[in-house]
């Protein structure tokens, strides 16, 4: 895989000063070829640092042009005039016209006020900007890789049942495990992440020259899912000791095809308590608030007092955030079972 223009340029500033570090750190390399991610580490560090780096100094030029004296952006704001106060100075030139004095700028009017910037705002800024934005940035890159492989290993655990019983069922047809991972390497629309590890497997064999075993043994260090090891595992142990595939992918097909509808089961599970949760949140406790708020606002006395804007606030604004909340959550617990 080529490198992208960034990474080139990352490479070529820190790539040799990371070089050592980066291939030392051996989570790192592992998280890299579990996530799928054909870069060398020092690669990634150097893009992590750099860009790091780039983005503070453009937090720090915008830090710059925010609280530069004079001309920057606080200045500016704080130099124009208070429009709050601009009422109450036009009726003052009005009824003291001899007192108003033309080269001032605020003519003389007492009322008269500069904007004043929110002084939270003062110190949210530098800390949004100075610290945080540059912090989340190398966090976000550094955990980058092991988030890839991680996201590949609950990828590989969904499909791994189904191409369990498909390596069953060609192993009963009496076919080879190199024809086998072939067949899989060449359905990746069906078989997803699982498809890339066969496909690296029959690489591996054909064209790079190892024997099965070692190939496997290869792809053991490659998976990124513990169930994907165990099962690369158990083929090793099998052809190594001369068992047959065909009970070892009967068995395992069985085994994960269990787990993955207690999975299912525990997934629908939720889903029936995210609905009770939703009727008793979203749909029943609404309507007695609205009707409690309604008879407050009607009936209210010196001690419950109730604005109309609140009871808007809490009709066109938190009811339509309750539904879109639960909406999220089934949206995001339906996404990591999609397949």
């Amino acid at each position: 895989m080529d490198l992208t223009a960034w990474q080139k340029i990352c490479h070529r500033i820190l790539g040799r000063a990371f070089k050592k570090k980066g291939r030392n750190d051996q989570t790192l390399s592992d998280d890299l070829v579990k996530g799928n991610m054909p870069i060398m580490p020092e690669v990634y560090l150097a893009q992590v640092f750099v860009t790091t780096v780039a983005v503070s100094a453009i937090c720090g030029m915008i830090l710059t042009a925010i609280f530069l004296p004079d001309i920057g952006l606080i200045a500016w704001y704080e130099s124009r005039p208070d429009p709050a106060f601009a009422l109450a100075c036009f009726e003052w030139e009005y009824w003291n016209a001899d007192l108003v004095d033309e080269t001032l700028e605020s003519k003389g009017c007492p009322y008269f006020a500069y904007m004043e910037f929110p002084f939270f705002a003062k110190i949210l800024i530098p800390v949004l900007l100075g610290f945080v934005a540059p912090f989340g940035t190398y966090k976000y890159l550094k955990g980058s890789a092991a988030r890839a492989a991680k996201m590949r290993g609950v990828a590989l655990e969904k499909y791994l049942p189904y191409a369990a019983s498909y390596t069953a069922a060609m192993a009963a047809a009496n076919a080879t495990p190199h024809k086998i991972f072939k067949s899989l390497a060449l359905n990746g629309d069906i078989y997803g992440e699982i498809a890339y590890d066969s496909s690296m497997i029959y690489r591996d064999v054909s064209l790079l020259g190892y024997d099965l075993l070692t190939a496997m043994k290869m792809a053991v260090d490659r998976a990124a899912s513990p169930w994907m090891t165990e099962f690369f595992q158990g083929m090793v142990g099998t052809l190594t000791a001369g068992g047959s595939l065909k009970l070892y992918f009967l068995n395992r097909a069985e085994h994960y095809m269990r787990e993955n509808r207690t999975r299912l089961h525990e997934f629908l599970e939720s889903l029936a308590m995210l609905a009770e949760s939703y009727v008793v949140v979203a749909v029943a406790m609404p309507l007695f608030l609205i009707v409690m708020l309604v008879i407050m606002f009607w009936v209210s006395g010196a001690g419950a007092q109730m604005e109309e804007s609140t009871l808007y606030a809490v009709v066109l604004l938190v009811l339509p955030m309750i539904h879109g909340m639960f909406a999220f959550i089934v949206w995001s617990s339906s996404e990591e079972q999609k397949m």
